[in-house]
Formats: C-alpha cells, sequence, structure tokens
C-alpha cells in the first residue's frame, strides 16, 4: 500500500460504523448472489463476459427499507434525475423539497450528528446545524456543469448515487447498492460478476462492501465499487468527512472499517463533490 492505515479517519468511520442503526442485515434483511468473477473489459468497450446470470440481489426487504426516513426520502431522490451529462437538469419545488426533506431527515441521525461533531472539533464545519445543512446541500446538491457544453448538468449526489452517463457512451457513478437493486429490479442494469483480484480476495455474502462489474442500459461498467447494506447517511457522512478533511481535486485514504480494508476515493469539482467511492483492499474475516 502507497499510504499507511489513516487512524484518526478509522475511528471516527468505526464509531459512525458502530452508530449506523439503519444498516440491512445480510441474509436477513437482503440476500445477495454472488456468483462468478468478472472478466477485464477495456474501458470503453460495452462487452463483457457474463460471469453471473442472475441478479445480484435475490431479496431486499422493501417494507423495512421504506419504514425508515431516510431510505423513504433517499427512493424519492432516485426519480428526480434525468441520466445523461448535458441534459440541464430541471429543478422542481417539489424536488428541492426533497432534497432538503432528505437532508433533514440524515441530520436527526446519529451517524450524521457524530459526523458533525467531529467536522466541528477540526474548525472544518459550522456548529450552527442549519449552517451545516447549507454547507451539505453545497456539496451535495449544488447543480455543476460537468459537460462543457452543456447547462448545469450534475451534482455530487446524483453522480455518487444515482449515476449518469457520458454522451449515452460510458457509465459515471451510480456507486450506491439501493440505486443499484432500484435499477436491477427494473431491469436495466445487468450484473456481470464480482471482481477480485486472486483467490483470496473472493467476496462473500456478507460483506458490505463490493467490487462488481456490471451493465446499466447496454453501457459497462468494467470496475464499479459500493457499500452493500449501509445507511445513506453513512455514506454521505463518510464521504463529506473525507471531502472536508482535503482540499486535493483527488483525495485518497487508506482506512480500517470494522473488518475491512479500504480506500476511499473522492473527486471534489469546485466545492461539491465529484464523484467518491470505495474500494475494497482486503477483509480480515478471510485468511490471507
Amino acid at each position: 500500500l502507497s499510504k499507511g492505515i489513516d487512524q484518526e479517519l478509522s475511528d471516527v468511520l468505526n464509531e459512525l460504523w458502530k452508530l449506523d442503526v439503519n444498516r440491512m442485515k445480510p441474509g436477513k434483511d437482503y440476500k445477495i448472489n454472488l456468483q462468478g468473477k468478472a472478466g477485464f473489459v477495456a474501458e470503453g468497450s460495452n462487452n463483457a463476459r457474463d460471469s453471473a446470470r442472475a441478479p445480484l440481489f435475490s431479496y431486499v426487504d422493501e417494507k423495512k427499507l421504506k419504514s425508515m426516513d431516510t431510505y423513504a426520502h433517499f427512493l424519492n431522490l432516485l426519480d428526480n434525475y434525468e441520466m445523461s451529462t448535458g441534459v440541464t437538469e430541471h429543478v422542481t419545488k417539489e424536488e428541492l423539497q426533497e432534497n432538503h426533506l432528505f437532508l433533514d431527515a440524515m441530520l436527526k441521525t446519529e451517524v450524521m450528528k457524530c459526523a458533525h461533531r467531529f467536522l466541528v472539533c477540526k474548525g472544518l464545519a459550522q456548529s450552527d446545524p442549519a449552517q451545516f445543512k447549507s454547507q451539505l446541500y453545497d456539496i451535495w446538491f449544488k447543480l455543476y456543469r460537468r459537460d462543457k457544453n452543456g447547462g448545469e448538468d450534475s451534482c455530487g449526489f446524483e453522480h455518487v448515487f444515482v449515476g449518469e452517463t457520458k454522451y449515452g457512451k460510458e457509465i459515471m457513478g451510480l456507486h450506491n447498492w439501493v440505486q443499484f437493486y432500484h435499477q436491477e429490479k427494473h431491469n436495466h442494469v445487468d450484473y456481470k460478476g464480482y471482481k477480485a483480484r486472486n483467490n483470496k480476495d473472493t467476496p462473500d455474502e456478507d460483506d458490505h462492501v463490493l467490487n462488481l462489474q456490471f451493465s446499466w442500459n447496454g453501457l459497462v461498467k468494467p470496475v464499479g465499487s459500493c457499500f452493500i447494506g449501509v445507511s445513506p447517511e453513512f455514506e454521505v457522512a463518510l464521504f463529506t468527512i473525507v471531502f472536508f478533511l482535503s482540499d486535493e481535486r483527488v483525495t485518497k485514504v487508506t482506512v480500517k472499517v470494522d473488518e475491512y480494508l479500504l480506500e476511499i476515493v473522492v473527486y471534489r469539482f469546485g466545492r461539491s463533490i465529484g464523484t467518491s467511492y470505495p474500494k475494497m483492499i482486503s477483509s480480515n474475516n478471510r485468511d490471507f
């Protein structure tokens, strides 16, 4: 590993992990079916061997999902975004309202309160919750131009949690399991198999982080990665903290969260998030 483990960041993320009461339990609240290991696909090619005939998610307890506030608001947001970058987003009053309801629901969780306290201690966030909320709004929901030729066509939330396509040629973002499940259920996403460097890296069905390959409306994402089963507030809190801790255009940090050794990657786009995702390095519930 090029960089050592960031201990301070790992500590706060483990705190968030412990507080994440809305995390879904593998095998109980949802089941995944990993199947085969995905093959190599060159960047820009849309031919991928399918090493997984069945969907990744064989079961998700939707009733439980929708009974939790942050997920319920999150599901509303998924419908609000146009897929292609370069298509100006038209944000309606209702949609603006939904952005705020989602942030309000998140700010009520212990996960987000803990992240807020940490950032205030570091002198990076406003201690007033309303001001912190407006900082979160700018990071995640402020629209920006990802495509030079178009209008304001993208925002951090859309990229990371919803996914978008570039010129209809390549998939960007879509690093969220709820959206993945959602798209898979509607037959837009086809899971092609898990990604692993070697046999020791083979994931298991209880893993909360997964490197995977999939196609979305016919376009292939050679290697994607996402948390599985974690709550929206956990992901927003984690990526927000990493975003605040650095001014670099690209930040990569290595952390140990629960049993997972992860690289967290955050790209900034001005004062907003361009993209952010976890990469599983290893999990210590397996013998190395």
